[in-house]
């Protein structure tokens, strides 16, 4: 490559910039020129290393030192483009969760729908798609996506079941809940049942 920049240099600045959206807790704008810039050095990097391997094709003994630098260098930048989208992806769904699941709220706020590259909006979409289709599994009533707003003091509750919710698959077996009846049960199995008025703690 004719240019000064080394190779590497495009890869550090996305995770830094991945690092400096974490200490922010804010999605950055993502960074599309920065990304297709590090792909036409992938290109340029295989053409090379190519190259390298044809010229050296006839000889016998290791591979020349050139081709382990550029295969280092290749397998590097990759890594470094799955950080940063996984970085991404990840900040993406904690967001879908903060919002309660309400994707249209997500899309219709201009200034993060800004931030986000198309493939990242379809991402969403498709990740909100799959646990609706997950959710449908169950009975209307039963709302497995509500948020649970205090963190639970104790491991173990006892309740009393107000409505019939059915049986229910348990860490330690299922339990069909009938009402009237009351159970001792580890919090974090009925957590949801307990916020949209199934069971009552007693």
């Amino acid at each position: 490559m004719a240019d000064t920049r080394q190779y590497g240099d495009l890869a550090t600045q996305l995770l830094l910039e991945s690092r400096r959206s974490t200490q922010t807790d804010t999605l950055a704008k993502y960074n599309d020129p920065l990304v297709r810039s590090l792909i036409r050095e992938q290109r340029e990097l295989e053409r090379a290393a190519d190259t390298l391997v044809e010229t050296e094709q006839n000889a016998r003994g290791p591979p020349p030192p050139g081709l382990l630098i550029i295969q280092t260098a290749i397998n590097r930048n990759k890594r470094c483009l799955l950080a940063y989208h996984a970085h991404r992806l990840s900040m993406l769904q904690n967001l879908y969760w903060a919002c309660g699941g309400a994707l249209p709220h997500l899309l219709t706020n201009s200034d993060l729908r800004s931030r986000m590259s198309p493939h990242e909006v379809d991402y969403l979409r498709q990740y909100n798609a799959s646990l609706m289709e997950f959710r449908s599994d169950f009975t209307y009533e039963l709302d497995i996506m509500s948020g649970i707003e205090k963190p639970p003091k104790e491991i173990h509750v006892r309740v009393r079941v107000v409505r019939e919710c059915g049986v229910v698959q348990t860490e330690n077996g299922s339990i069909d809940f009938k009402r009237g009846e009351r159970y001792v049960v580890r919090r974090a199995d009925v957590e949801n049942l307990i916020v949209q008025g199934f069971l009552e703690e007693v």
